[in-house]
C-alpha cells in the first residue's frame, strides 16, 4: 500500500474537499504515517477525529470513504471543520495500539474504529480518558463486550453493526439448490465478527439434519488451503461470514470454488465484488454515512456515547456475481427470481478488486 502524508485545512468547496477527503481515505499505512485531511469552513470549531481501520478490503474501505465525505458534507452544513487523521493497521495488533496511543498522544476529541478488533482495543485505551469512540462494521457489539446492550451502550462508546442474519442465507442456499447436503464453512476462528453467525449458521444445519464440515485459515496461503479442502470434502455450498480474513483472501480462493462448481455463500457484498457466487447484508456505504452521523451528534450536538443507542440495519440485500453466476451454470435471471422472496433486494455485480475499479 502507498505510504503518504496529507494535512491540509480545506477551505475549498465541497466537491474539491470531497476529492482530497477520498485521497487521504486511500493512504492507509503503518502508525507512524499519518493521513490528515479537514472537511467543514475555515475559522469555525475544529474537532479531531481519529478513524483507524482493520484491514484493507472493499466493505471496510467503502465504511471509511463515506464517513469522510459524509464529515465534510456536515462540516459545512455546521460550519465546523473535522480534522481527520486516518490509518489502517492491517490487522496488525503491535501496529493498532500504536495508532491508539497517537491518537491520545494528539488530543483526539473521538475516536473511529472500523471492524471489532479496532472497536475493542480503542474501547480498552481509552476507558480512563473518557474519549468518545464511535465504531462501525461491529457485528455482534454485546456479546463481545463493546457495548453493555444496544439499546443503553455504556461507558463512551457506541456505533453501527452489521449483524448479519445467518438463517437468511441458510434459506438462500436451500433455495438455491434444495438437495444440498453438506455445507462448507469457511471463517478464521480468530475473528470475533465470526463467532455468533458460525455458530447459528451449525445450529441451523444441525436441526435440520444438514452435515457440515469446517475449515478456517488466518492468513491468504491457509484459507487458500483451506478453499481446495472444501473441495475435496465434496460441499455443495460455502458460508463465510463477514469474516476480515477470508475477505481479503476471496480473489485468491473464488475461482478455486468455481471450477468445482461450488457457489460461495458470503456476508457482505465486498466478496461478491471479489469473485464469490454472493454476498447477503447491509448496506457498507449507508454504514459509513450512519457512523459519520453519530460523531457530529456526538461532538457538534453533545450527545452522550453511552445513552446513544447502537445502529442496526435491514440485512435484506443479495449481491450476485453475474459473471461467477454464470462459470458455476446458473442463470442470473433465475437466481434472482428464486431469491427475491427472501430478500429485499436483489442485485447484480461484475468481479473488481474494489468497488472504485466498477465506478471507473
Amino acid at each position: 500500500m502507498k505510504k503518504n502524508t496529507l494535512k491540509k485545512l480545506l477551505s475549498l468547496s465541497a466537491a474539491a474537499a470531497l476529492a482530497l477527503s477520498l485521497t487521504a481515505c486511500g493512504g492507509g499505512g503503518e502508525a507512524e504515517n499519518t493521513n490528515t485531511s479537514s472537511s467543514g469552513e475555515t475559522g469555525g470549531t475544529v474537532y479531531r477525529v481519529g478513524i483507524c481501520n482493520y484491514v484493507d478490503d472493499a466493505s471496510l474501505n467503502q465504511i471509511v470513504e463515506n464517513i469522510q465525505a459524509q464529515l465534510i458534507a456536515l462540516g459545512e452544513e455546521h460550519g465546523v471543520t473535522f480534522e481527520v487523521e486516518y490509518e489502517n493497521c492491517n490487522a496488525d495488533a503491535t501496529v493498532l495500539n500504536q495508532i491508539i496511543a497517537n491518537f491520545i498522544a494528539d488530543d483526539v476529541d473521538l475516536m473511529v474504529g472500523v471492524a471489532t478488533p479496532v472497536a475493542t482495543a480503542m474501547q480498552s485505551a481509552t476507558e480512563d480518558s473518557g474519549i468518545p469512540v464511535v465504531f462501525s462494521a461491529v457485528s455482534d457489539p454485546v456479546s463481545t463486550g463493546v457495548v453493555a446492550s444496544l439499546e443503553a451502550p455504556g461507558s463512551n462508546i457506541t456505533g453501527t453493526s452489521d449483524y448479519l442474519d445467518t438463517n437468511a442465507i441458510m434459506e438462500l442456499i436451500f433455495a438455491a439448490d434444495p438437495d444440498a447436503d453438506k455445507i462448507g464453512l469457511l471463517y478464521d476462528a480468530g475473528q470475533d465478527s465470526s463467532t455468533t453467525p458460525i455458530a447459528h449458521a451449525k445450529e441451523y444445519l444441525e436441526a435440520n439434519g444438514i452435515e457440515y464440515v469446517e475449515r478456517t485459515g488466518t492468513t491468504t496461503d491457509e484459507v487458500m488451503l483451506a478453499a481446495q479442502a472444501l473441495v475435496s470434502d465434496g460441499v455443495d455450498a460455502v458460508f463465510t461470514p463477514t469474516d476480515n480474513t477470508i475477505m481479503t483472501a476471496e480473489l485468491a480462493i473464488y475461482e478455486t470454488f468455481i471450477d468445482a462448481g461450488i457457489p460461495h455463500y458470503t456476508g457482505a457484498d465486498s466478496f461478491a465484488l471479489n469473485g464469490a457466487f454472493l454476498g447477503y447484508g447491509v448496506d457498507y456505504a449507508n454504514l459509513g454515512v450512519e457512523t459519520a452521523n453519530m460523531v457530529a451528534d456526538i461532538l457538534v450536538n453533545g450527545a452522550d456515547p453511552a445513552a446513544t443507542p447502537v445502529m442496526t440495519f435491514d440485512n435484506g440485500t443479495a449481491t450476485v456475481n453475474i459473471e461467477t453466476c454464470e462459470a458455476l451454470g446458473l442463470d442470473y435471471d433465475t437466481i434472482a427470481e428464486t431469491f427475491a422472496p427472501l430478500c429485499t433486494k436483489v442485485q447484480s455485480i461484475t468481479t473488481a478488486e474494489s468497488f472504485d475499479d466498477l465506478e471507473g
